[in-house]
């Protein structure tokens, strides 16, 4: 892939927000095809609220018949803004490293409250699993990844137990309704989580209350249970999948804290993980040293999984 697209691919993963919005969506889709990725677009994995939600599958140049790891991918905005258009460009690390990736949308706040994110990214999960052969997928390294809100998503995807109702939606995408549901999803082999929030509950109150949180639960009364449920800290356990987490220590928007707090409940469950942390940086704005440094230790940690095909070429 050309070094001028990948360096843009970086500033859109770890830039800042504003310089994502700045960007028409058409034009990812057509620098994706410059660099000779496959795009299937606008594929529904489930109706519900009203919505068809749906993902668009991105393929590196060449992969062509062949049967490939997978990202699925998340996008941020508090739970409350984002799209995948505009989240289509990071995904290009991960192409460039050799993967498959799966960019998911799914229901925000002014369509449906907590924890219907979590639901929706729950089913997306299960729809690749679903359909693995079809598109060509390996359903045993399958990584998920997000920024921010979608940091959060790509968490609780890979910890929330196959049997929680929180998956109970998904059994609307079940081939035949004639006989019992099944959880197809696959089990998550790693998270690469860029500045996620791992402690939902502590977004509600105290210090590090924040509006987009609040306005995620909207005016549900006693919302701090059902917040510790969709908090990845609740589910960390002994077998986990492994965590490579990106986070600037000047971060406001998601204090750094969250991802040292997650760091040391993974340490004491004995589950792999790596904080990449970045002095002096904010919710992302990434210099592009930073950048680069952060997505070459995240690609050596996915390959010392076994899960990365290719090394990524040089920025």
């Amino acid at each position: 892939m050309r070094t001028s697209a990948i360096l843009l691919a970086l500033l859109l993963v770890c830039g800042p927000a504003a310089a994502v919005d700045a960007m028409p969506e058409n034009p990812r889709f057509e620098l994706l095809r410059k660099q000779g990725v496959a795009i299937q677009p606008d594929i529904v994995y489930l109706t519900t609220s009203g919505q068809a939600l749906k993902l668009d599958i991105y393929r590196p140049p060449g992969s062509d018949g062949k049967v490939l790891p997978v990202v699925l991918y998340f996008h941020g905005g508090g739970w409350v803004a984002g799209s995948r258009e505009r989240a289509a460009l990071s995904g290009l690390p991960f192409l460039q490293m050799g993967f498959a990736v799966v960019n998911v949308g799914y229901r925000l706040a002014n369509t449906a409250r907590a924890p219907a994110a979590v639901e929706d990214t729950l089913c997306a999960l299960q729809w690749v699993g679903i359909n693995a052969q079809k598109y060509g997928f390996d359903a045993k390294r399958v990584v998920t990844s997000g920024d921010s809100a979608g940091g959060h998503l790509a968490l609780a995807t890979a910890m929330i137990p196959s049997d929680s109702p929180f998956t109970n939606q998904c059994a609307a995408n079940e081939p035949t309704w004639s006989g019992p549901y099944t959880n197809a999803a696959p089990k998550v082999a790693a998270v690469v989580n860029f500045y996620g929030i791992t402690d939902v509950a502590a977004m509600l109150a105290g210090p590090e209350i924040r509006s987009y949180a609040v306005a995620w639960f909207g005016s549900m009364p006693g919302p701090a249970a059902l917040a510790r449920e969709l908090s990845p800290l609740t589910w960390v356990r002994a077998g986990g999948p492994p965590v490579f987490t990106i986070h600037g220590d000047a971060d406001r928007l998601v204090p750094h804290a969250h991802a040292v707090r997650l760091k040391a409940a993974l340490d004491a469950a004995g589950v792999r993980n790596v904080l990449h942390t970045i002095p002096g940086a904010g919710h992302g704005g990434f210099s592009q040293e930073q950048t680069v440094a952060a997505l070459r230790a995240a690609h050596a940690f996915l390959d010392g999984l076994g899960l990365a095909p290719a090394l990524p070429a040089n920025p």
